[in-house]
This record gives C-alpha cells, structure tokens and sequence, in this order.
C-alpha cells in the first residue's frame, strides 16, 4: 500500500445508545476514530424508488491496519467523509494479512 494514496481523512462513528435525566433512551453516534484513506470506486446509479428518482452511490473506502479498525463490523457503525455518511455494507480484511483494511460503502439517504 502506497502511503501517498492515503490522502483524504475520514472519521468513523459508531452507534451508542444514551439515557437522559429522566431515563429515557435514544440512539447516537459517536466519533470513534479518525484516519486517512485511499477513495475509491466512487460511482453508481440512480433508481426509481416510490415515485422518486434516488442516486445509488457506492464508494470503497481504503485503510491502514491498526487495531481500532479490527472489530469494525457492517452493523454499528458508519463512516463521515466531507460531510456525507456512508453507510459501511461490506468490510474486506484483505486476506487477513494484517496490513489493510477495505470498506465497501453506500451514501446514506436523509
């Protein structure tokens, strides 16, 4: 891996759930770590879904192995870059060789 690819800065978020005052309980993300990645596959396709035309973008996000990373699941977590979220669909530990990890990613829709 090309240490000069790993040009833009991403911020992973996962998924906690917080109590109040009074003890009720709602969903939050909360930053959980910071790196630099390569981007990659940046494209995808526009649908019709309920009347709407929706794009479809799927991106693949590459990273250095650090172990912070390691129990990242496709569930629970989430990824910020420039100021859109992807939702992670797919994590690829690159047969497990210890030196990167590959998210599989699609924009989430707000």
């Amino acid at each position: 891996m090309k240490i000069a690819l790993l040009n833009e800065k991403i911020l992973f978020q996962k998924s906690a759930v917080v109590s109040d005052a009074i003890g009720n309980r709602k969903d939050s993300w909360e930053d959980y770590y910071s790196c630099f990645a390569t981007i990659g596959g940046e494209g995808g396709n526009e649908k019709s879904e309920a009347g709407q035309t929706v794009d479809d973008a799927s991106i693949t996000f590459s990273v250095r192995y650090c172990s912070q990373l390691v129990d990242i699941m496709s569930t629970g977590f989430r990824i910020l870059f420039r100021g859109e979220i992807y939702n992670i669909l797919s994590v690829d530990h690159r047969n497990y060789k210890k030196k990167s990890l590959k998210f599989r990613c699609e924009k989430a829709r707000r």
